[in-house]
């Protein structure tokens, strides 16, 4: 398995990244109430996810499977509790990985 950390910080964060093969950009941002969500567009900055939130623990490509990306994307947190990422600990006490489909 080859997992990839996708590197964060505590800020709002827009950039370029390839995940499978397929070149994205990606959108991070704080919510307040909804805290840390993520946007994902295509390379024409198409939206194709929109509003996802940083959800510890599970695939946040599970329910988009009909876009190809060939992978989970899995926010682990560095505690026992799987908690939410706060507005100050992204990057620093949890984390988002890329984990790609074995071929």
């Amino acid at each position: 398995m080859n997992l990839q950390e996708i590197p964060l910080t505590p800020n709002n964060q827009h950039f370029s990244i390839t995940l499978a093969g397929q070149l994205l950009n990606m959108r991070i941002i704080w919510r307040d109430a909804a805290g840390w969500v993520m946007d994902l567009m295509n390379s024409a900055d198409e939206v194709l996810i929109s509003g996802a939130p940083l959800v510890p623990g599970v695939d946040l490509l599970a329910q988009y499977k009909h876009l190809g990306i060939k992978g989970a994307l899995v926010v682990a947190v560095e505690n026992t509790a799987e908690q939410y990422p706060s507005k100050t600990n992204l990057g620093l006490a949890s984390h988002l990985y890329f984990i790609p489909e074995s071929p």
